[in-house]
């Protein structure tokens, strides 16, 4: 398997933009320990991470608050990206090759 790099070109616009930038497969490993330490219900339901628990998932990823917080945060808004990207795919604004 490649690693994140070739993941990203995949992305139709992505592709010939991503060879110049250099992205190494362990800046997700941080990301992976904030994923790991949260419970399967916090995983299907992010809403419910009050302060509380993203200070419990901090120490148990051994990051910072802040880093919780700031990952939390780019969650919702790529949450609200992929919202806008298919209200367009349902106004008929479709990539090709995608159903």
């Amino acid at each position: 398997m490649g690693n994140i790099k070739d993941l990203l070109a995949m992305i139709p616009g992505v592709g010939k933009s991503i060879k110049d930038i250099d992205i190494s497969d362990d800046a997700f490993k941080g990301i992976e320990a904030m994923i790991n330490s949260m419970t399967i219900q916090e995983r299907k339901d992010p809403d419910i991470i009050d302060q509380k628990r993203r200070m419990r998932i901090a120490k148990g990823s051994g990051k910072d608050i802040a880093e919780v917080n700031a990952f939390m945060k780019q969650f919702e808004q790529m949450k609200g990206m992929m919202k806008m990207m298919n209200k367009m795919g349902g106004m008929g604004m479709k990539m090709p090759g995608f159903k």
